[in-house]
Formats: C-alpha cells, sequence, structure tokens
C-alpha cells in the first residue's frame, strides 16, 4: 500500500484499527513511534546493486490502555514527515513487536488496516542455480516400477 492510499483511507476514518493478516487484532491503545524513511542500498547474492526505500511505521503498544491515535493526528503526523524527510508516494512497511520485531506490508479492508505477513526471497535465483518454477509432472505420465517385480526373485 503506498502512502497516498493510507492518507486516503484515513480521511474516511473515524478511529484507526490495525490487524494482522491471520486475523488478531492490534490492541486499540497502540502508538505510532515512528514515520520514517527506509532506505536500503545493497548488493544481491547475484552480485547486482539494489536501492530500495521506503516508508516506515512503527507500530508499539504500552499500558496507557486510554491512548487513541486519531486518524486526523496520524495524517498530521505524516504530513510533517513528508516535509521534514521529503517522503515521495511509497511502499509502506510497518514494524510491529512479534517475538521479534516483524515487518509486515500493509493492506485496507472496509476500515481496519491489515498487516500483511512479508517473506524472504533470493533476487537473482538465474544466479544462485536455483529453478525459477519446479517443472510439473502428470502423474498419468509417471511408469511406476514395482520395488520387487512378480517373479523376480528379490523378495
Amino acid at each position: 500500500m503506498k502512502l497516498s492510499e493510507v492518507k486516503i483511507a484515513l480521511e474516511k476514518l473515524d478511529k484507526i484499527a490495525f490487524k494482522i493478516e491471520n486475523g488478531s487484532e492490534v490492541p486499540p491503545h497502540f502508538h505510532i513511534t515512528e514515520v520514517g524513511k527506509i532506505t536500503r542500498h545493497f548488493i544481491d547474492c547475484g552480485g547486482t546493486e539494489r536501492n530500495e526505500t521506503k516508508v516506515n511505521f512503527q507500530l508499539w503498544e504500552a499500558d496507557d490502555y486510554d491512548h487513541r491515535l486519531s486518524p486526523k493526528k496520524l495524517l498530521s503526523i505524516i504530513k510533517m514527515a513528508e516535509n521534514t524527510l521529503g517522503l515521495n508516494d511509497l511502499e509502506v512497511e510497518v514494524e510491529y513487536q512479534a517475538e521479534t520485531i516483524g515487518k509486515f506490508g500493509l493492506n485496507f479492508d472496509q476500515n481496519t488496516f491489515v498487516l500483511i505477513n512479508t517473506q524472504t526471497d533470493c533476487l537473482a535465483p538465474d544466479m544462485c542455480g536455483i529453478p525459477v518454477e519446479k517443472p510439473k509432472r502428470k502423474l498419468s505420465d509417471l511408469i511406476i516400477q514395482p520395488a520387487c517385480p512378480p517373479g523376480g526373485n528379490c523378495c
């Protein structure tokens, strides 16, 4: 989800809610402790230099159960980050505490932001010898040889 989409969604909301893709909800007293620009400059396993930039929200929860971040307040924080950090309309990544800090993609479903699980991946499978797609075989094409054919005197 791009930052512009987050802002459009926030303009239509009375309250902000987040849930994880598995259905568990982020408690409503969460804080967004950071809105940032994360830039990664790296070389993949195939030797290709890459640059990646995302907007980052860090969600955190404390014991202040009466805290509620309003959509208007988050929009003002985003505006400040856009002006100060020079944020463009980039993909939004969300950090949220799990067993360790988890990184999630972001989606929006009706009135709730959904934290989408992310996965690691090889960016240069052709250089690493990883097949791009498993060969598909029809079971009917397989000739099954019994381990011990009848009359084979192997049993």
